[in-house]
């Protein structure tokens, strides 16, 4: 009897792609991903802004749900309370831009003369004549005053932007109510998924609960300093402390030159090193020192990540990334990351303590 052939042929193997392959595959979908965040920058930097406010405001909303609010009351306060955040932060920003262009055209005269005096101190140490430009272009009023022209074409650029923030902040709030429904809709296959971003949450209200603690402490002190030692603008100064206390690891030096250079003009080389030694007194016992453990405690991130990530992420979507480097990160941990559960030497490498805590020490 003739054996019958089955007419349906077989289905061709699948290839299997070698480890170096896939990882030549991820890096260059990395590229082209970050490629992407890069040229849309000015509509990702928004967008993450608005995530995080409401990321922040969340909490405020289960205790209201819990009291009997109905759900769009909750959802409205946390609404109101990122507006309110975001309006903080725009008086403060105005308040310290009107008060630095009044401060620079009442101090032309004394910024001329500092720098004439530095030049020729220069010229004394026999410095080039380069390093002697490059000290008058950094004091010149007419140079102050086209930076600040400059920054109020950006800050109109940061106006446009924020009304997409706005927009953000409303419509996040209103899903952010419905994702919390995931776990419910979808059964328990949804839970490591929502327990995973749940603690991204936690994380990124814990970094900015800390860093705005210490930037307050921060700020309070250096402007009561300056003011002890007659520096003007003092509270600018202050705010510019506390935020460039969100920028990690390098917001201390953004932080300090402005008001050192204005101690050098309006009380010389004594003043200026006074208010140097007590910033670096202050700003980094607490922002260098103190401030990165609580930081790396609360987010479970390696200082040199943290540091690289402000580079990063600037490079990628602006001066927003300065502020938000430490929760984009976060984010891409999240993602790329904490679902593989081969990826637990690049979770310990970021800082993760957790990772070795879920999985047993680490064998070497």
């Amino acid at each position: 009897m003739k054996r019958r052939e089955d007419p349906s042929p077989s289905p061709p193997p699948v290839p299997v792609l070698s480890p170096m392959l896939r990882v030549v595959i991820g890096l260059a979908a990395g590229v082209i991903a970050l490629a992407g965040l890069y040229f849309a920058r000015e509509l990702v930097g928004p967008l993450a802004l608005g995530a995080v406010i409401v990321i922040i405001c969340w909490p405020v909303r289960a205790p209201l749900v819990r009291r009997g609010w109905p759900s769009w009351a909750g959802t409205t306060a946390v609404i109101v309370l990122g507006y309110a955040i975001l309006a903080a932060l725009a008086a403060m920003l105005w308040f310290a831009g009107a008060q630095f262009i009044r401060l620079v055209a009442d101090l032309s005269v004394n910024l001329r003369d500092t720098a004439d005096a530095i030049v020729a101190g220069l010229a004394a140490l026999g410095l080039d004549q380069q390093a002697a430009d490059a000290v008058t272009s950094v004091l010149d009023p007419s140079n102050l005053v086209s930076l600040l022209t400059s920054l109020t074409g950006q800050a109109l650029a940061v106006l446009t932007a924020f009304f997409f923030v706005l927009a953000y902040v409303i419509f996040m709030a209103a899903d952010g109510a419905r994702y919390a429904r995931a776990a419910t809709d979808f059964g328990p296959s949804s839970r490591p998924a929502m327990e995973r971003f749940a603690d991204y949450n936690r994380n990124v209200r814990r970094y900015y609960v800390v860093n705005a603690s210490f930037g307050a402490i921060v700020a309070i002190i250096d402007g009561l300093a300056l003011w002890a030692l007659g520096v003007p603008a003092p509270a600018v100064w202050a705010i510019l402390a506390f935020v460039t206390n969100f920028v990690p690891n390098i917001g201390f030096v953004l932080g300090l030159v402005p008001p050192a250079l204005l101690a050098l003009v309006v009380g010389g080389w004594p003043l200026m090193l006074v208010v140097v030694v007590i910033y670096c007194v202050v700003n980094v016992t607490l922002q260098v020192l103190i401030q990165p453990k609580f930081v790396s405690d609360a987010v479970s991130l390696s200082l040199t990540l943290s540091f690289f990530s402000v580079i990063f992420w600037t490079f990628v979507i602006g001066p927003l990334g300065a502020i938000l480097s430490i929760p984009l990160t976060l984010l891409v941990r999240a993602l790329v990351l904490e679902q593989d559960p081969k990826a637990l030497w690049l979770r310990w490498l970021s800082g993760d303590t957790a990772a070795t805590e879920r999985s047993g020490p680490i064998q070497t």
